[in-house]
């Protein structure tokens, strides 16, 4: 199972809204097959384990792990269990059951009724915190959290600015700042205020790494942000709430409040 973890992670900046899955197939206590899902609208982790096996005959006598449950339902591919049913193999061992109600159980209950043995709960507190954002938002109805701001050893966040000091005010280092850009691409939207637009005209594109860029969800009740600001550009989709009355312009998407 934790072979499986490690290979969901490699589809992590690719597979949302999806979640994070990998698959190991095990016959006689060798790996003979494995696979993750690697993108959105692509084969899922157990359809290309099961590819990647080169004798299939060894699968009627072979366990399949997968971190989350089989999908039961035809979405943008085929169900997975009903592939594991055709495929004949016996056993499935499974990380954490998933929350979405189009699978939630069925899967599992489809593999049983076909006389095919199934464990389940393997890791799964590791297989849920994999996938939290996705399990966050079926569980919890709400999206996944993430707060984020650099800060000094001596607790400042910023310097004391002036009127007319803009600019962005480096605290971090390049190591963090890949990083931070690897949140980006993790999370489908950020979120920022008027101050932050001004003060350091921020882009809240994903570059320093390959993924997507998240939607830019700009709070500014007075319209203080300048129309050339780089969060206004056209690199990424954004989203400005403001009470103030507002024209609709590339891009951008102005809510009134």
């Amino acid at each position: 199972m934790r072979r499986c973890l490690q290979l969901a992670r490699c589809g992590e900046l690719k597979v949302a809204p999806n979640p994070m899955v990998g698959s190991v197939i095990v016959h006689n206590g060798l790996i003979i097959g494995e696979g993750f899902h690697q993108f959105y609208g692509g084969p899922h982790a157990e359809v290309n384990a099961i590819h990647s096996v080169q004798d299939k005959a060894l699968l009627k006598d072979a366990t399949i792990y997968v971190n989350l449950e089989p999908c039961s339902h035809f979405g943008k591919t085929p169900p997975c269990a009903d592939l594991i049913v055709q495929m004949g193999i016996p056993r499935v061992v499974i990380g954490s059951s998933d929350p979405n109600p189009n699978v939630s159980g069925k899967g599992i209950e489809r593999l049983k009724t076909h006389g095919i043995e199934v464990i389940i709960g393997v890791l799964d507190a590791e297989c849920r915190h994999l996938n939290r954002r996705f399990f966050t938002f079926h569980e919890k109805k709400r999206p996944f959290i993430t707060l984020k701001w650099a800060q000094t050893q001596d607790g400042f966040i910023d310097k004391k600015r002036q009127s007319n000091d803009v600019g962005v005010n480096w605290i971090t280092g390049d190591d963090a700042r890949v990083f931070v850009h690897h949140l980006r691409a993790q999370h489908v939207a950020i979120l920022i205020g008027t101050n932050t637009a001004l003060n350091d005209n921020p882009t809240l594109t994903v570059r320093e790494v390959e993924g997507s860029n998240p939607l830019r969800v700009i709070i500014d009740r007075e319209r203080k942000i300048p129309s050339d600001s780089n969060v206004l550009n056209q690199d990424a989709q954004t989203l400005v709430f403001t009470e103030k009355e507002h024209e609709v312009t590339g891009s951008c998407r102005v809510v009134s409040c």
